[in-house]
């Protein structure tokens, strides 16, 4: 587990001042969590960051669980009414 939080900074998918998220992101992804929902745009939940850490957890042979916020995860599903 703590193998795959160092790739994801070491590959520069999340900065190394966000060792806690690399930790996190790294948990879920060995659990086999479907998962990840923040409110951490700054070093997960943002378009830029999220495809980098798919691609280091996918590299290193661990799924990667969706990232989203509570709001995208509470609105999962539901469709909108014209």
């Amino acid at each position: 587990m703590t193998d795959l939080a160092v790739a994801l900074i070491a590959e520069g998918a999340v900065p190394a001042v966000a060792e806690t998220d690399a930790l996190h992101i790294a948990v879920a992804a060995v659990h086999g969590m479907n998962f990840i929902v923040t409110w951490n745009f700054r070093h997960i939940a943002n378009a830029t960051m999220v495809p980098l850490i798919r691609d280091v957890c996918q590299r290193h042979g661990w799924p990667c669980p969706e990232i989203c916020t509570p709001e995208q995860l509470l609105n999962e599903g539901k469709k909108e009414t014209p």
